[in-house]
């Protein structure tokens, strides 16, 4: 399985109707502060406050009315439980999701909102894993993967097309990193369209699989990940690999205190709520700002559910 320019094209235009154009922003006190012009793709503006209602959505535009009618079921720490329960609200299916006992109070909380059934389990991949393989046994449903799929991929992809209509400009693009959707479809579109467009994942110092995999060309499978950012604990999936090492310029990492520092100056600032995983594009510029020095940088928010009882820096 692979995905090109064409499926994520043709993704944006099958989720339009259901997803938001989202904005990108830009906030010259920002600016000032890191020497460079910074852009914001706002998916923390987007429904379900993450990019992905975008993968979400483009999923189940592909299932037929059979398999529908059966459901359907993924395992999530939180975003993608939350959009895939959406987008099953909206397509008339139920929706089952499979979360860690250590996922975010609001992203659980929106998950039962939007209609689903949730499922607890243990906080490793294995137990996320084997509960999801009993829920499809049990019901029927069809799994809706949370990244590494070429739907998904396509769907994460699309928000790469509207930035560059946004701002054509760019000279780089840094993209959040965990399971790796996002920063591969991201990546296969800007290098078909832009290739002279630098694009960099980010991920957290302590879930550090996709930079390890991408600078010895060996996919890391074992992953025990230990950061603030929730949304990039997953470990990076096979297809997603293959194109992030395909497509991708570098991987940096960042650590959870530089992560918590941006998190406080993006707020502050931008006056926007942003969750950990969304704010690392930030937190890389803030930590080298001589690489990005008098660029125009476009950095993806990837999602802004914030748990407000429970700040990471306390």
């Amino acid at each position: 399985m692979s995905v090109s320019l064409q499926d994520v094209q043709t993704a944006l235009e099958r989720i339009k109707s259901y997803v938001h154009r989202t904005p990108l922003e830009r906030h010259q006190s920002l600016n000032d502060l890191s020497g460079a012009e910074l852009w914001f793709k706002s998916e923390n503006k987007q429904k379900c406050g993450a990019f992905k209602a975008r993968g979400a959505h483009h999923a189940l535009t592909h299932l037929t009315p059979e398999q529908l009618a059966r459901g359907v079921a993924t395992h999530s720490s939180g975003n993608h439980g939350a959009a895939l329960a959406l987008a099953a609200r909206r397509f008339g299916a139920q929706a089952f999701v499979v979360m860690p006992s250590n996922a975010p109070a609001p992203k659980r909380q929106a998950t039962l909102a939007y209609g689903a059934t949730v499922i607890d389990c243990e906080a490793t991949l294995v137990a996320r894993e084997a509960a999801l393989k009993a829920c499809v046994e049990r019901t029927g449903a069809v799994f809706v993967p949370p990244y590494d799929h070429p739907d998904i991929i396509a769907g994460q992809g699309t928000l790469a097309l509207e930035m560059l209509e946004q701002n054509p400009n760019l000279n780089a693009i840094l993209v959040p990193v965990g399971g790796g959707g996002m920063l591969a479809g991201v990546s296969l579109a800007v290098k078909a369209l832009r290739p002279d467009i630098k694009v960099i994942g980010v991920e957290p110092l302590g879930a550090d699989d996709a930079k390890r995999s991408f600078l010895t060309g060996q996919h890391v499978r074992q992953h025990q990940p230990d950061t603030i950012a929730d949304g990039l604990r997953t470990t990076l999936g096979t297809l997603n690999f293959a194109l992030i090492r395909d497509y991708t310029d570098d991987i940096v990492t960042v650590t959870d205190a530089q992560i918590i520092a941006a998190m406080k100056v993006f707020m502050a600032r931008a006056k926007a709520l942003v969750e950990p995983s969304g704010i690392v594009g930030l937190a890389a510029v803030m930590a080298e700002p001589s690489r990005f020095a008098k660029q125009q940088v476009g950095i993806v928010i990837s999602g802004g559910n914030v748990d407000l009882e429970h700040p990471v820096w306390l």
